[in-house]
């Protein structure tokens, strides 16, 4: 069917035409609206994909850098390019010796590409690791990193001098006389070659004409950034740097009875990777994280250690994958070639048990004493302990405090049970014998064996008798009662009596098939 213009009306064509416009014109808008807005329900988590690098000609500006001084070249970004101010500073340490630094430092980029030296940073800096951030404008980026670590030094300058012209002052008498020539050698005292012959000197001053090339004050990152927007900005810079640690200790201060203590930790901080971190905020990591290492190149730093003061704040614990994390509750100063010590916890009237333990098979006559407590949230404790050392304390007769010992503990999770091994018993001895070891048959054994305790004080001792079994076997006979505690080993519990003994005897038999 044909419609022809002479049965429309101009009226209806209007119309026809006004709503044919009006859908055109939706459909544009919502072609627009699906291109540019996301659909309900968020972004495709799932996608991925690949963020197109504007075609960027880096030879402009690494022509600069390497046809001048470094030193010349930055000094046209000084104003503006370079960044030593740290504005803000996250410090994660881990107890194996790493960090991972975040620092947050305003800088000024202009639009297109720029050069930034990133100063202060760890002299143990991993430059692989750097992770660089604008803040503001996600865009920015980076085209080219060198990581400049050829520090000055004496040696360095003399090095770098080498067949170069430099002027040293020796001391003659009471007289300084000055020498310049081309330095030939420095390794057994400065040998110049001057106009008047060649002069092996042991000079008193050196003076070089110049800071060379490539040699850096301090460890600095030289980047070249692209920028899309001129204008200041907040950038963070993240990385990992070898030389700081962290470690644990704990002081234990039990009561004349032996049954309760108070129970303080300290974290000790050992910062020697090369920068100071002011007013940064602190976490440590307690936990055996896996990394790869790899042979790079490195140069040796050696500092002295300084005594850095107890800070009362404590830290907050929480779990981070599998393993924890202390978050301090403000900001402090970790600097450079210190140690800090900060508490950790904070513990009173904790229960313990004073143990003796005597494994005859391993210890000859020697009873070993022990302090054992559960890291419980009922007897005061609950937090998860990283390791360190514990050191034992108790208050003579005369009020003073005594060092009675101390031991290592692995890390500990809440509610396990802490063992401390503080040396052996003065007076209690144990002698272990074995009275018999018989062949019943192939591969069937019977053996016997006879421990006695002698207990020299004044009060009745406790003493934890452990036994190692082996495998495939059966107690027939026993003195006393025994827990197994494994499948290889046993344990007797005895009281012996005040300047007494105890004698404890047992036989295992062993069936062997083969």
């Amino acid at each position: 069917m044909q419609l022809s213009q002479n049965s429309l009306g101009d009226s209806d064509l209007n119309k026809i035409m006004y709503a044919v416009g009006i859908l055109a014109l939706l459909a544009i808008v919502s072609a627009v609206l699906l291109t540019e807005q996301p659909q309900a329900g968020g972004p495709d988590l799932g996608t991925g994909r690949r963020v197109d690098v504007p075609s960027i000609n880096i030879k402009e500006v690494s022509h600069v850098v390497t046809s001048e001084k470094p030193e010349a070249v930055l000094a046209q970004f000084a104003a503006e390019e370079s960044s030593t101010e740290k504005k803000g500073t996250e410090l994660t340490i881990y107890n194996q010796n790493f960090a991972l630094v975040k620092e947050v430092r305003p800088l000024f980029l202009k639009a297109g590409l720029n050069l930034v030296k990133y100063q202060d940073v760890a002299a143990q800096i991993d430059p692989t690791s750097v992770l660089f951030q604008d803040m503001q404008h996600p865009d920015t980026f980076v085209v080219e990193q060198n990581y400049e670590y050829d520090l000055v030094s004496k040696a360095k300058l003399l090095q770098k001098y080498l067949d170069k012209e430099i002027t040293v002052s020796v001391r003659e008498g009471e007289q300084t006389k000055e020498y310049t020539g081309t330095l030939l050698s420095y390794t057994d005292g400065i040998m110049l070659q001057t106009s008047e012959g060649v002069v092996a000197v042991s000079a008193d001053k050196i003076v070089f004409p110049e800071l060379p090339e490539n040699l850096w004050v301090k460890p600095t990152l030289l980047w070249k950034l692209y920028a899309t927007q001129e204008g200041s900005r907040e950038t963070q810079t993240t990385y990992l740097t070898d030389g700081i640690q962290w470690h644990s200790e704990y002081i234990a201060k039990v009561n004349a009875e032996d049954t309760r203590m108070d129970f303080t930790g300290w974290v000790s901080i050992d910062n020697q990777s090369g920068t100071s971190y002011p007013e940064t905020r602190l976490k440590l990591v307690a936990g055996d994280v896996h990394r790869v290492y790899e042979s790079k190149y490195r140069e040796e730093y050696g500092y002295d250690m300084v005594s850095g003061a107890p800070a009362p704040e404590q830290f907050a614990e929480e779990g981070l994958f599998e393993y924890h994390m202390y978050t301090l509750g403000r900001e402090t100063d970790v600097m450079n070639s210190q140690v800090k010590q900060i508490s950790l916890l904070s513990s009173e009237n904790v229960p313990v048990k004073k143990v003796f333990y005597y494994d005859g098979a391993s210890q000859g006559t020697k009873v070993q004493t022990k302090l054992n407590f559960k890291n419980s949230e009922e007897q005061g404790m609950g937090l998860p302990l990283p390791k360190g050392k514990v050191r034992v304390y108790k208050a003579d007769s005369g009020g003073q405090l005594q060092f009675v010992g101390e031991d290592l503990i692995d890390h500990t999770a809440k509610e396990e049970e802490v063992n401390l091994y503080l040396g052996d018993a003065f007076d209690i001895v144990g002698e272990r014998t074995q009275t018999e070891s018989t062949n019943i048959s192939r591969g069937y054994y019977r053996h016997s064996y006879e421990i006695e305790l002698r207990n020299h004080k004044d009060v009745e001792a406790e003493v934890v008798v452990h036994e190692y079994v082996g495998s495939s076997w059966k107690i027939t006979k026993s003195s006393d009662p025994f827990e197994q505690k494994s499948s290889s080993a046993i344990e007797f519990t005895v009281k012996v009596p005040a300047n007494g003994s105890k004698t404890v005897t047992y036989t295992v038999e062993h069936r062997y098939y083969w």
